[in-house]
């Protein structure tokens, strides 16, 4: 009896195992578009506008999608010529003459970089005029590891496998 079950038992596994449908058609081809990348602003001022505040005001080409997100860092100072110093924003800077802030905003087509203060900003130069950001593209279905450092500029370009070697400069006159 135990004979003829494992017979059963083995003929069953093996018709069951063999059976394999019709391979389904192709899906369609996906829509062009930005993966990760990083795009430059190099040596910008900010501008006073209508509404009394420092901008930055820049389109996207080629736009992302809608569900992507950007990330800006601000060159906050150098070590030398091929090691520049990038911080996140927002950010705030806590001077003598009071507190500096830098924002932003974006869309899938433009962004604005916002600076901000508790005094008036023409005081300092230094930190409206001759500026550089890093645009960082983030896809839309990234899933945060909770072990990357945003804040971190090298971190965000190794985890996105981004080659910013030749960072495309957006203000390029």
């Amino acid at each position: 009896m135990k004979r003829i079950f494992l017979l059963l038992a083995v003929i069953g596994l093996t018709t069951l195992s063999s059976c394999e449908g019709d391979t389904g058609p192709q899906g369609p081809q996906g829509p062009p578009g930005i993966e990760s990348e990083v795009f430059e602003l190099q040596n910008v001022n900010f501008q006073l506008d209508q509404n009394n505040e420092y901008t930055i005001f820049q389109q996207l080409n080629p736009v992302i999608f809608d569900s992507d997100n950007i990330l800006i860092y601000r060159m906050s100072g150098i070590i030398n010529a091929q090691t520049p110093i990038w911080q996140l924003i927002p950010r705030t800077l806590y001077l003598n003459e009071g507190e500096l802030d830098y924002d932003f905003d974006f869309s899938r087509v433009d962004f604005t970089i916002y600076a901000g203060g508790t005094y008036n900003l023409a005081l300092t130069p230094q930190f409206i005029n001759n500026q550089t950001f890093r645009i960082v593209i983030v896809p839309g279905y990234f899933s945060k590891d909770s072990n990357l450092d945003l804040n971190d500029y090298h971190a965000v370009i190794d985890y996105f496998n981004i080659n910013d070697t030749n960072v495309k400069v957006l203000n390029k006159k």
